[in-house]
């Protein structure tokens, strides 16, 4: 008993002075703690993520009834002579989120959507999954990114799906990608 308490000791001890130690004041006092400098990045990014999130408009809705939605879309979208734009995703998927603000925010971007599209958030989260809904364009036992596009035509007949991570540029998105990915689904 006696070396296994000095073997957990050893270990223990080996495995807390290979970690970094980092003092900071605080008050006049000073703290000691173990910092894992991955741990930490990763907590920070989690953190501004969250920040961000908070910041950012919630546009979809997880009590909607997304097929009623759709159907009210297409009639309204065969009046208008436009398409629909489906963005598939939800309000815990930061991507989704960033998506719709940088659309939203970019009047060249925001013109070529109210003039051309219908636009519609489809909800997925545990709340409401919409599988039936996502079963009309998509194989659903496929692994999906969020977000990502469902293109109908006015009579509400797919004709595109695209992923949205081929349009992203850093920690946000490419204008001239989105542009480009907006421009090829419009009514001519």
């Amino acid at each position: 008993m006696k070396r296994l308490i000095i073997f957990a000791f050893l270990g223990l001890s080996t495995f807390a002075f290979s970690q970094d130690v980092k003092n900071s004041p605080d008050k006049g006092k000073q703290k000691t703690a173990l910092i894992v400098p991955a741990e930490k990045a990763k907590l920070e990014a989690q953190k501004k993520a969250a920040e961000e999130k908070a910041k950012l408009p919630k546009p979809y809705d997880p009590k909607a009834d997304a097929q009623a939605d759709i159907n009210k879309l297409v009639a309204q979208a065969k009046k208008e002579g436009k398409n629909i734009m489906i963005q598939a995703g939800g309000n815990w998927c930061i991507w989704c989120l960033r998506f719709n603000n940088f659309v939203q925010t970019t009047p060249e971007l925001k013109e070529i959507v109210d003039k051309n599209y219908l636009y519609y958030h489809l909800n997925y989260s545990p709340d409401n999954k919409n599988e039936k809904v996502f079963a009309q364009y998509i194989n659903v036992k496929e692994q999906q990114f969020y977000p990502f596009f469902i293109i109908l035509d006015k009579d509400g007949k797919k004709i595109h799906v695209q992923q949205s991570e081929v349009l992203e540029s850093g920690k946000g998105y490419s204008k001239e990608k989105v542009k480009e990915f907006l421009e090829k689904g419009k009514v001519l």
